[in-house]
This record gives C-alpha cells, sequence and structure tokens, in this order.
C-alpha cells in the first residue's frame, strides 16, 4: 500500500454525531444571515436572563430583584375576573380590535376627567397587552428611520432596543444626584435632577419623540410640575412628541403628587399616556395596558395593534373594567384601592429602607413606584476587587456576590443605563419592595446574619 493510502486507510471516519453538528452549525451560520432583520441588531441579548438564572439557581434567595407582587389581588379584581370566566359564555370569544367597549368607555371617562378632556372611548383610547405593549405599538407607529427619540436615564430598559426596532436613534440624557447628598445615609429622589441646559441641547431638527417615565423606574423619582412644564416647553418648541409611560400612577408615596404631562397647556394634542392594569390591580400576569391621546396619532397605533395583536383577551378587559368602575365610585375615600394601596407599599418601602440601612447600603428614598434604589459606593470601596469588577460594572459584580454569598436578589442599576453611562452610576442596585409580609421578614433574617458577620 502506497503511504498516500496508509494516511488515508489510517484516519478515523467522522462519526455520525459529528456530522449532525457539523451540519447544525454550519446551518446556524448560513441562516443567522439570512434570517435576522437588522432592526434586531443588537438587541439580541438580554442581561436580565442571567440574574433570573442565578436567583432560581440560589433556592434559599430572597427574591427582591424582578417588579411584581407576590401577595394576592384584591378580592374585588379575582372575583371580577372570576365571574368573567364563569359568565356570559360569549366573553370567550373575540371582542373589539381596539378595546372591550366597558372597559374603554370607563377608561375614558375615569381618565378624562384628570386629565381635563373630553376622551371618545373609540378615538382617543386604545386597549392593549400590556403597557410593554402600548410602547412597542407607539415605537413601531410614530418613530422612522433616522428619528431621534430622546431617552431619560435611568430608564426603563426596553425604550432603547424599542427605539432601535423601530429603526430610531436613542439620544440619551441623565437625571444626577445632588453631589451634597454624598454624605447622607439617607438620599432623596427629588435630589436627582435634569440640568435644564443639557436637556435643552438633546433637541435637534431629527428629534421625533421624547420619553418621560414618572413615577420613574427604576428610581421611583415622581417628576414635579416644575420638571414637568420644562420638558413641556422643550417639546412643543421643537414640535416634539412626548411618550408618557404612568404605569406607577397610583403608587405616589409621602406627600409627593403625580401630575399627567397632558394635562399641561399645550400637551395632549402631542402626549400619549400610557397606564398599565396590572400594576394599578397588582394582577401584572393578566397583561392589560392603555394608551390614551388625540385621535390624529391614536390613528396610527391602531393601524400597528391591528396588523400585530388585532386585539386583547375579552376576559381579563371585563374584569378591569369592574374594577375601574368600582374606583371611580370610591374615588378619593378610605376604602379605595388607589388609597389602601400605596399606604401600604410606603410602609413596606420604609420597612426596606430601615432594614437595608442596618448594612451600611444608602437607600434613595422612592417617591413613588415599585422600587427603591440603593448607593452601595461603602462596599464598593470596601471589597474593589470582586470577581469580574475589571470587565464589567461594579454593580453586576456585587449583586452576584451578594446573590451567592448573601441570599439577597436585586437588580443592577446600570442595566437601566446606556452603554457610555453605565460605569458612572455602577455604584446603585434595585430592589423591589412590593412584596408580601413574610417576604420581608426573610429579608430581615438575611440581613441580621449579614449585620452580625460585620460586627465580629
Amino acid at each position: 500500500m502506497s503511504p498516500m493510502g496508509a494516511a488515508r486507510a489510517g484516519k478515523a471516519k467522522p462519526t455520525l454525531q459529528t456530522l449532525q453538528r457539523q451540519r447544525s452549525l454550519h446551518f446556524q451560520l448560513t441562516m443567522a444571515r439570512l434570517l435576522q432583520a437588522r432592526r434586531l441588531e443588537g438587541t439580541e441579548h438580554n442581561p436580565w436572563v442571567e440574574y433570573v438564572n442565578l436567583a432560581n439557581e440560589y433556592k434559599d434567595a430572597v427574591n427582591l430583584g424582578q417588579g411584581f407582587p407576590n401577595f394576592p389581588p384584591p378580592d374585588f379584581a379575582l372575583e371580577a375576573f372570576q365571574q368573567a370566566v364563569s359568565g356570559d359564555h360569549m366573553l370567550n370569544q373575540y371582542t373589539s380590535a381596539f378595546g372591550h367597549p366597558p372597559l374603554t368607555k370607563v377608561l375614558a371617562s375615569f381618565f378624562g376627567k384628570l386629565l381635563g378632556q373630553e376622551l371618545d372611548p373609540l378615538t382617543n383610547v386604545l386597549v392593549t397587552v400590556g403597557a410593554y405593549g402600548a410602547l412597542f405599538t407607539a415605537f413601531q407607529a410614530l418613530v422612522d428611520e433616522g428619528d431621534e427619540v430622546i431617552i431619560i436615564e435611568p430608564f426603563f430598559d426596553c425604550y432603547e432596543p424599542m427605539t432601535h426596532m423601530a429603526g430610531g436613534h436613542p439620544v440619551f440624557v441623565s437625571l444626577r444626584p445632588s453631589p451634597s447628598q454624598d454624605h447622607q445615609d439617607l438620599d432623596s429622589c427629588s435630589n436627582w435632577q435634569l440640568d435644564a441646559t443639557e436637556l435643552a441641547s438633546k433637541f435637534t431638527p431629527r428629534t421625533k419623540a421624547l420619553v418621560l417615565n414618572t413615577p420613574n423606574n427604576p428610581l421611583g423619582k415622581v417628576f414635579c410640575k416644575a420638571e414637568l412644564e420644562l420638558v413641556a416647553s422643550l417639546c412643543q418648541q421643537h414640535d416634539v412628541l412626548c411618550i408618557s409611560d404612568e404605569v406607577y400612577q397610583w403608587l405616589i408615596y409621602d406627600t409627593h403628587q403625580h401630575v399627567s404631562i397632558a394635562s399641561l397647556p399645550g400637551m395632549w394634542e402631542r402626549t400619549l399616556t400610557i397606564g398599565s392594569a396590572g400594576k394599578t390591580f397588582s394582577v401584572t400576569g393578566w397583561k392589560v395596558g392603555w394608551v390614551l391621546g388625540p385621535d390624529n396619532i391614536m390613528k396610527h397605533l391602531r393601524t400597528v395593534h391591528q396588523n400585530s395583536v388585532y386585539h386583547c383577551p375579552t376576559q381579563a378587559q371585563v374584569a378591569v373594567a369592574q374594577c375601574f368602575e368600582r374606583e371611580q365610585l370610591l374615588f378619593g375615600q378610605p376604602s379605595s384601592y388607589f388609597v389602601q394601596l400605596p399606604q401600604a407599599m410606603q410602609r413596606c418601602r420604609n420597612h426596606m429602607i430601615h432594614s437595608l440601612q442596618s448594612v451600611g447600603f444608602k437607600p434613595v428614598a422612592s417617591q413613588g413606584g415599585y422600587f427603591l434604589t440603593v448607593d452601595i459606593s461603602n462596599f464598593k470601596s470596601k471589597m474593589p476587587d470582586l470577581p469580574g469588577a475589571a470587565h464589567e460594572p461594579y454593580d453586576r459584580c456585587f449583586v452576584k456576590w451578594m446573590i451567592k454569598n448573601k441570599g439577597l436578589v436585586a437588580i443592577p442599576v446600570s442595566f437601566f443605563y446606556s452603554g457610555p453611562h453605565q460605569k458612572d452610576f455602577d455604584h446603585y442596585i434595585r430592589f423591589c419592595f412590593v412584596k408580601e409580609e413574610a417576604t420581608l421578614r426573610a429579608m430581615d433574617e438575611k440581613l441580621q446574619k449579614w449585620k452580625a458577620k460585620l460586627k465580629l
């Protein structure tokens, strides 16, 4: 046999499994180029997945990261849903594409009074698959390729990818804390401000929209009327739309007040106001949201909605309508859920603030919403060399360390900033305090163990 033949004979043939892996890899590489739309570039990676998986891996960890209540919804909400499921059999079928009529009617009536507008249920209200669906519909309907969208940091993390997926370009402006608070044990959201000159500089002839989130996620800042008037003035001056995410408007604490920017002079005509039944009635899994706005803008959202989800689940809309009808009758009274829920959640917030301070965290007292942002600078100075700290924002390394070593789950605040600003704010993490008493007690137990070790 020739040397060439001997070499061929001695070479092992690839197994069927190896060939299948090679073909699969080749197919994936080839099809990835063919399948992915350009608008998805840069949006594939979701950093939340790693932290959710880590929280699930450490079964004993107390999950204070993700933003949902783990206490039951109010009885009247559950009863309304049960009645919708077990009642009229036609409620198992499609309803109006743009919203179940009883729901759009009560939303128009309820919010019309708050906004100082007479809302038409057919043209000024759109029911969506949660507030997330409302946001996506708004971006797809209004943002064109090359349009700029101003986003206030920190921001709810979907704003940036939704802008990219619509072909737009996000432009960021940061809320910044007052340096005078650096040596205090408790900061306040009111100390986090926009610089008026910096904000004005972000408006250009290409600016299509500004995204406002009040109360803000993750910070919990409730924008005061003067701040909203600044935003309103710039939007009107530059003929820019405002997408106002107000899902936490019924969770306002202390003496703060929620003001919808659409209620300010000259703003209804250019504002979309977005709300969430999940946040309003503690039923985040129902996925019922809405958009309110002028018909000349809303008609474009209706086009996107009708050609994507078409309509939202009927029974959940029926239940939400009944919940709003109840709250409309009880509005402002002690028995109103809109009165009782923020009172209860303020107690949870105060509990968490006190507990976290005991081990050296510096909370930023939230004015509204589900979350408490805390400063971890004390830990950053004492533990600067956590695994991975040289390669990623410190808050991400700290949260991983805290889950593994202290059994507490939080979310890094750098997730809520654009890439260039993540390192500037990587000494903050976010906790969710909208939890039942047993969860907060479990948190206290973890913190007491932590505190005991600090004294050794």
